[in-house]
């Protein structure tokens, strides 16, 4: 049977108008007519091979049962000729297949065409071009597989999204699913649910819930117990999958829609994988920011793939073909999907357990490499978020990241090859090299409760505490107007004559030729690292003791203005410097931090006494917290703690 697997994708929405080159190649223009259809307006070639519209049959033979594919569309108005394309790994441009050409003479009637895929043993993509003589109006289009009646699976998707205080997400999220699922008459209409954990009880649970949604209140229990709240949902509705969604994204159905297809044709091997959506970065809607993460040696959340714009066919072909190099970067064998866009099979929640009750950070990255799945990705299986650098937040970053990497490693034993405390050490010099002892108080705090054990982040209510507490102690930076006039009274600068490229660029330390030689050419992008690693000890030893060596040109300020986001690392900035002007353009938000030697030793000697603690009761630690596993990842511990 030809089971559908894919719509053809054009939309009224945000990400279609701003980045067409994702949907569809052509020389003329776009546009809805109504009930689905589309108008192709003028004479020219529209070409559908792109990352929405591309069928990646590369990875369909690899993940399903399917044995062949097919297309379906429905064509009238002006002459139009259609033909197949295809890409392997190595084209820049699609390929016309041979032998595929369907002339259609005008006509006001609608016109079927429906023909198997000519696929070739290399291709990656495949999809059609329409060469247009007028305006042609297009509906009904998509991609179907080949597959017999009983390799069909019985899919029952739940959708869980969790937010606090994001009402107008939610609420465009709620309506695109209605409307374009729940009510799209299509196969997954009656086999979805969604449910909503509403942490911050402010939505109207009567007036969004009904026809297949399901709000739900819910004390604030972050995002790990909202997740943990879905699934528990999926399983009270008997679901075979919860695909785990955040609040604050931009969702295209279609991608919900391919996700059920592919689980209904999956293989066996692929049975009880994670399907990882992209994330799609919100203000450069072209851009795919990551759909897999891995944990570094040390302890550094990283991208599987690089940053790739979805608008060039290459990095659409590259996005679908790229292969890490394990041999070079073992440490991505620590693979997880991020919970922004993550499809579980309720089987592997029975086998490996609950998340952890993190609040925020780590459950989704803790629970993939728990879990050792193999991971499903594709291109036009995504949601739109924004970067993280636009929404930086000390509170999760300085304590929320470095505690729970601690605690999550100590309790199920996840990333063997990171060194957490490698991490941390770094965050916390990188911290009192800025001048921002406010959030290297935070790492301090990070690991004093870690060292207090299981029973201590067992509690109910703890972690949202402590996420409070966080984030009440964190460094709150103030509106740029507000420095601008203290930067210009205090040191003559101003910081509107700053733009983001000035304020963001990496500068590392400067070092006298005699010092550096040409050794400093040889490794700089193959040792990089070692440069970086020098130049963080030399700023922690400045910082703490106030001098300047001789071997580092002495500032022509005592004040800098630098990029105020926790993980900058502008060294050759910050070396040498009195007075700290950290500007974040993103938020446009900044603040003034000035050195304060006696208050960094303080903090310093905590740190120290803090890390040696770590590393002389780990073993005590790792036993304390691998005995309270199975009863912090139970279905019962969670039920109690979600008073359910």
């Amino acid at each position: 049977m030809r089971y559908k697997i894919a719509n053809v994708l054009l939309e009224e929405s945000r990400p279609f108008r701003q980045e067409p080159l994702m949907y569809v190649r052509c020389s003329g223009a776009v546009k809805p007519v109504d009930g689905g259809t589309w108008e192709l307006e003028e004479a020219g070639t529209y070409d559908f091979t792109t990352f929405f519209n591309g069928l990646s049959v590369m990875k369909y033979r690899r993940y399903t049962v399917a044995k062949s594919f097919a297309v379906h569309l429905e064509v009238r108005g002006a002459a139009v000729t259609f033909e197949q394309t295809h890409v392997d790994a190595y084209d820049l441009e699609p390929e016309r297949t041979e032998g595929t050409a369907i002339r259609v003479e005008a006509t006001d009637e609608w016109y079927e065409i429906d023909v198997p895929l000519a696929t070739g043993e290399h291709d990656v993509l495949c999809s059609f071009a329409l060469d247009c003589e007028g305006a042609v109006q297009l509906r009904n289009a998509y991609f179907m597989a080949e597959v017999e009646d009983a390799h069909l699976r019985d899919v029952e998707l739940v959708l869980g999204t969790t937010t606090f205080k994001k009402e107008a997400y939610i609420h465009r999220n709620i309506a695109l699913i209605k409307r374009q699922i729940l009510q799209s008459g299509e196969e997954i209409a009656d086999h979805f649910q969604m449910h909503v954990i509403d942490n911050g009880r402010t939505l109207d649970v009567e007036a969004l819930s009904g026809d297949g949604v399901t709000v739900h209140p819910n004390d604030n229990v972050g995002g790990s117990g909202g997740f943990a709240y879905a699934m528990l949902c999926a399983m009270d509705a008997n679901a075979t999958h919860v695909l785990l969604m955040d609040d604050d994204v931009e969702v295209s159905p279609e991608s919900i829609k391919r996700t059920y297809a592919l689980l209904r044709i999956v293989n066996d091997e692929y049975a009880e994988a994670f399907v990882s959506g992209a994330m799609m970065n919100y203000g450069q809607p072209d851009m795919r920011w990551e759909d897999l993460g891995f944990m570094s040696f040390n302890g550094a959340y990283t991208s599987v793939k690089p940053h790739l714009h979805m608008n060039f066919l290459r990095e659409v072909v590259g996005n679908e073909t790229f292969s890490p190099n394990l041999e070079t970067y073992p440490d991505i064998a620590q693979t997880y999907a991020a919970w922004w866009y993550c499809c579980i099979p309720l089987s592997m929640i029975r086998k490996n357990g609950m998340p952890l009750p993190f609040f925020v950070r780590f459950d989704d990255a803790e629970y993939g490499m728990r879990s050792h799945p193999k991971f499903m990705t594709m291109n036009g299986i995504c949601i739109w978020h924004e970067a993280f650098h636009v929404r930086y937040n000390g509170a999760v970053e300085r304590y929320q990241t470095m505690r729970n990497g601690l605690i999550g490693q100590a309790t199920t034993g996840v990333a063997p090859m990171t060194d957490f405390l490698v991490e941390i050490e770094h965050s916390f010099k990188l911290e009192i090299c800025k001048f921002n002892y406010t959030d290297a108080e935070l790492v301090l705090e990070a690991m004093e409760d870690y060292l207090k054990g299981p029973d201590n982040f067992a509690q109910k209510g703890f972690a949202e505490r402590r996420f409070m507490d966080a984030n009440r102690n964190k460094e709150h930076m103030r509106s740029l107007a507000q420095v601008r006039d203290e930067a210009l009274e205090r040191f003559g600068i101003d910081i509107y004559d700053y733009d983001s490229e000035q304020i963001e660029r990496p500068v590392p330390l400067p070092r006298y030729e005699h010092k550096a030689g040409n050794y400093l050419a040889q490794v700089a992008y193959n040792h990089s690292h070692k440069i970086w690693g020098e130049d963080l000890d030399d700023c922690y030893e400045a910082a703490l003791t106030g001098r300047i060596r001789d071997d580092r040109r002495a500032p022509e300020s005592n004040a800098v203005v630098l990029h105020g986001v926790g993980w900058s690392d502008q060294y050759g900035l910050i070396y040498g410097r009195e007075h700290i002007i950290a500007v974040v353009p993103e938020m446009k938000i900044a603040e003034i931090r000035d050195r304060d030697l006696g208050r960094a030793q303080t903090l310093k000697a905590r740190f120290d006494k803090d890390l040696a603690e770590c590393k002389s009761r780990r073993d005590e630690l790792v036993a304390s917290y691998g005995a309270a596993r199975e009863r912090l990842t139970s279905v019962e511990y969670w039920r109690d703690y979600l008073g359910l």
